[in-house]
């Protein structure tokens, strides 16, 4: 099955993957407490919290108001606290639900689905904020601005997303727009920078620092409780022997390496050495002939099913893989997992933590030898 490097205009695909990919439905998980201390601000149906996507499920703004924050086209002024929120591209629902106001609109889900067309972090927090699942669009064709229009929104988030010069025209007609940070890249804006700029957005600061630093103290404690992550190399990316492109990496732009990264791991110098001088991409393609080249300790890839992994090892080429070699490959077929760490939140990253980390960790032991 043909694999392409789709670089499409909204949104961004999440990894290269197979025209075909199936879009199963994953059951849901237990709700995870790690999601509810992200919410701690959250006010519950008890306490008086409307049950209705788009109210404020924590204590309001504490920002003044008008505001003006800055992006990537500029500056946009906001007079007054939102409470109609639309989104666009990924992510961004769930860092403006992190800081307590669930948005009335958001993109429907064309990957990582769970049978709720949600997520189980984003479940978590709906149910702990007592709110309702927002009004989805598609946006596989591209923004879709009837549907934002008709939400009559009071702002459209859009600070971890690829929007174009163009798109932000567009919306900016329907309702002030927040894009990504003006140092970042299309798709390349951390989650600590997209909660920053959304809690300036919202007038929300004091929240947002706190998010940031609940769930940075997440990822410290789960490093310590891995050691052995500490320093070890990585390549975060696709094996696939049957696509045209058969192995692609993941740059340092792209939220993945950046997960790792956060809990002690280091990218391969291979990956580095190949990225240099393509900083806006998110991925690079390498040649199956210099497998034996592409050197880390673990090597951590997307696959439709867990069968890839035996056509992997039996591949001529690809076995050559230091990692898959030395039997350090972690193979994720579960598109929940892969959605937690490529569309990264204040919400996916504790479930990440608890649902990803364990076989990446394992792996990372076994190529240690502990």
């Amino acid at each position: 099955m043909a694999v392409a490097p789709l670089l499409p205009r909204t949104p961004r695909p999440l990894f290269p993957a197979p025209s075909s990919a199936r879009r199963r439905a994953l059951a849901p998980t237990a709700l995870l407490a790690a999601a509810a201390l992200v919410l701690t601000g959250c006010s519950t149906g008890s306490t008086g919290a409307e049950s209705a996507a788009g109210t404020s499920c924590s204590d309001g703004a504490t920002g003044e108001f008008p505001r003006t924050v800055e992006h990537e086209f500029g500056e946009t002024t906001i007079e007054e606290a939102p409470e109609r929120v639309a989104t666009v591209s990924w992510a961004n629902h769930e860092v403006a639900t992190a800081l307590g106001v669930v948005p009335v609109g958001m993109p429907a889900l064309d990957f990582g689905a769970n049978e709720n067309g949600s997520t189980d972090w984003f479940d978590a927090a709906l149910e702990e904020c007592g709110a309702d699942t927002p009004e989805t669009y598609a946006e596989t064709d591209g923004i879709n601005f009837e549907a934002i229009a008709a939400l009559q929104p009071d702002v459209i988030l859009g600070a971890y997303s690829g929007l174009t010069q163009e798109d932000y025209d567009k919306l900016s007609e329907i309702a002030p727009v927040v894009a990504y940070p003006e140092d970042a890249v299309a798709y390349g804006t951390s989650w600590q920078d997209a909660t920053e700029l959304i809690g300036q957005a919202l007038g929300r600061e004091e929240r947002a620092a706190e998010v940031v630093a609940d769930v940075e103290q997440q990822l410290a404690a789960a490093a310590a409780e891995h050691p052995e992550l500490e320093g070890t190399s990585f390549v975060y990316g696709t094996l696939d022997p049957s696509a045209a492109d058969q192995i692609f990496a993941y740059t340092a732009v792209d939220n993945r390496p950046k997960f790792l990264e956060s809990l002690g791991m280091v990218q391969s110098e291979a990956v580095e050495q190949a990225a240099e001088g393509q900083e806006d991409e998110f991925f690079i393609t390498w040649s199956p002939e210099r497998a034996d080249e592409l050197t880390s300790d673990v090597f951590v890839s997307w696959a439709e099913d867990e069968a890839v992994r035996e056509a992997i090892e039996n591949d001529p080429l690809l076995s050559r893989v230091p990692a898959v070699a030395d039997d350090a490959l972690v193979l994720q077929s579960d598109q929940q997992e892969v959605l937690s760490i490529s569309a990264a939140s204040p919400l996916s990253i504790p479930w990440a933590l608890e649902n990803v980390l364990p076989d990446i960790a394992g792996a990372a032991a076994s190529a240690g030898g502990q």
